[in-house]
């Protein structure tokens, strides 16, 4: 019989796999409370990939990296990005998942791996309660574009 610390050992160990690389290219849509663990263990990056006024008017998830798709050098501040990620996943956040979904389809045709989808979004959609009806954390516009590394800028 098990002890509760092997228990917990095993457990442990699979909720890393949970979360590696290789799992989130199998498993590239992420629901938001996975995604909340992953980053408060550090086995997982984030992008809000939507406008600056956007961040202003709801603030951004704690932790991510504001990055404006609309900038012309959107692609290469996001694969950047997962460059710094050091192998971690990489997870998209819009508004509602819409378009987190269109740039992980084009993602998915380039067969550019290390990518995920973060599901509802900011605000929710489509019966998804989004970011912020959950109660995860998130900080101000500045605060993000602050830690946004110099890399990324």
């Amino acid at each position: 019989m098990l002890s509760r610390r092997q228990i917990l050992g095993l457990f442990a160990s699979s909720t890393l796999l949970a979360y590696s690389p290789a799992w989130a290219d199998d498993h590239d849509v992420w629901a938001l409370d996975i995604l909340h663990d992953a980053l408060k263990s550090d086995l997982a990056r984030l992008v809000d990939i939507r406008r600056p006024e956007e961040w202003q008017d709801t603030g951004v998830a704690e932790g991510a990296w504001p990055i404006d798709m609309t900038h012309p050098r959107f692609g290469e501040r996001l694969f950047a990005a997962r460059d710094l990620a050091a192998g971690r996943p990489v997870a998209l956040i819009c508004r509602t998942g819409h378009r987190s979904g269109l740039v992980m389809s084009k993602l998915r045709e380039a067969k550019a791996a290390g990518f995920v989808d973060a599901v509802g979004g900011m605000l929710g959609a489509s019966g998804k309660s989004g970011w912020i009806e959950q109660g995860l954390p998130t900080v101000t516009r500045e605060a993000a574009l602050a830690a946004l590394p110099s890399e990324l800028a």
